[in-house]
């Protein structure tokens, strides 16, 4: 059920509360959303909240507002980008969404490993010489697990410049939000891929010789380590909520 809007940034909660409805399957892809004066009326806003918050739905490609101004619910999962991740890590009760953030750790080790291959085969030594400064910078800060995670991302980022793909930029544009969003919750479990600097020297070396086959199986390596730990979490979480992994 909606519920009256208490917040005093009311399109966004407007907005919310809509989105986790289509997403959690509430509202069926296909259906026709109410007209704009029943959601004015039901959420207790003004036309001004609910317009807004149907064309951020409609940006979002949650809903298509035909002629006329109905607005008919998409399915996400065929229709939506990747920014939508970011709004669905936490359900609607304030939980972690397991299978989401199980998707987004899959996406983060398939792209990582790949854009070192390319960084490697195209960056060459600016690639290289950008990430031996990171190195330097990680080796710096010893044991500072939130410098670390920090650096990590900066490294990453190099990489991904590094490998001229347009649409691993654009993904992980939208990973690092995703992440950063979850970084002080996973800090932890990533203590061990954070603290791998020998990795991370490893690594930049195979982009500096452009040896791609070694800088994908460098990086598959230390990704891994990170993963390994997030998954044995979400499976200890999945466990308690009893909510499939």
């Amino acid at each position: 059920m909606l519920e009256t809007v208490q917040r005093q940034s009311v399109s966004d909660a407007v907005f919310r509360q809509l989105r986790d409805q289509i997403v959690s399957g509430a509202m069926e892809a296909g259906a026709a959303l109410p007209a704009e004066r029943a959601l004015c009326e039901v959420l207790g806003v003004n036309r001004g909240a609910v317009r807004e918050a149907l064309r951020r739905l409609e940006q979002a490609r949650l809903v298509s507002v035909r002629h006329g101004g109905t607005s008919l619910v998409l399915d996400f999962r065929q229709a939506a980008g990747l920014d939508l991740l970011a709004d669905l890590v936490l359900r609607p009760t304030g939980d972690l969404d397991v299978p989401v953030i199980r998707s987004i750790i899959e996406m983060r080790s398939a792209i990582g490993p790949d854009a070192a291959r390319l960084a490697a085969t195209r960056g060459g030594e600016p690639t290289a010489a950008r990430l031996d400064a990171v190195v330097s910078e990680m080796a710096a800060a010893g044991s500072d697990l939130a410098t670390l995670q920090s650096l990590s991302l900066d490294f990453w980022s190099s990489v991904i410049d590094g490998c001229d793909n347009l649409a691993y930029r654009l993904a992980y544009n939208t990973l690092q939000r995703v992440y950063e969003r979850a970084s002080e919750l996973v800090r932890p479990l990533l203590a061990e891929e954070l603290t791998a600097l020998a990795d991370y020297r490893a690594l930049a070396a195979a982009v500096r010789s452009g040896e791609g086959a070694s800088a994908e199986q460098i990086a598959r390596r230390l990704v891994g380590r990170g993963e390994e730990a997030i998954r044995g979490a979400l499976e200890q979480l999945a466990g308690r909520s009893g909510v499939g992994s």
